[in-house]
């Protein structure tokens, strides 16, 4: 039995992520935090941007967790790793399949996917710190995956 809460700590912890990225992406990175955001919507010429800083902090508070949570492989433990876990599929998500930052999963056409990479272009539409829309990484808008079911049919 412990087994299992442990697993639905890990899954929870995961699903959980989102709807914390989605608060701070909106409330916080286009809010008092827009100073190290705003490198995320102007590229520069770097591989960095001040942007990876909130990376740093969730991958710190994940590393935290799971260090304090090992000896015991308490709750804590597997929430650090239900974080890291949605850490590296934002990463896979974010970095790879729509920036691109490593040139790699270039041509993938599956309608998840492409509603991803669109939902992200129109929240990128807008270059201020107002008036953007979609702040969610993994869950897709509905719209944009109807759009890009009807372009694939």
């Amino acid at each position: 039995m412990t087994f299992l809460l442990y697993i639905a700590i890990l899954v929870g912890s995961f699903a959980m992520m989102e709807g914390v990225a989605w608060f701070t992406h909106k409330y916080v990175m286009h809010g008092f935090l827009w100073r190290l955001h705003k490198d995320h919507h102007h590229h520069g010429k770097g591989f960095f941007e001040w942007n990876d800083l909130f990376a740093v902090f969730f991958a710190s508070l994940a590393i935290v967790l799971i260090v304090v949570g090992l000896p015991q492989a308490d709750w804590r433990f597997w929430m650090g790793a239900g974080i890291t876990l949605y850490g590296v599929a934002y990463f896979l998500a974010h970095d790879i399949i729509v920036h691109q930052r490593f040139r790699i999963l270039r041509n993938w056409k599956h309608p998840y996917v492409l509603a991803l990479r669109r939902a992200h272009k129109v929240h990128h539409k807008t270059l201020g710190k107002h008036g953007a829309e979609s702040f969610g990484f993994l869950v897709v808008p509905k719209k944009f995956l109807k759009q890009e079911r009807s372009r694939l049919d």
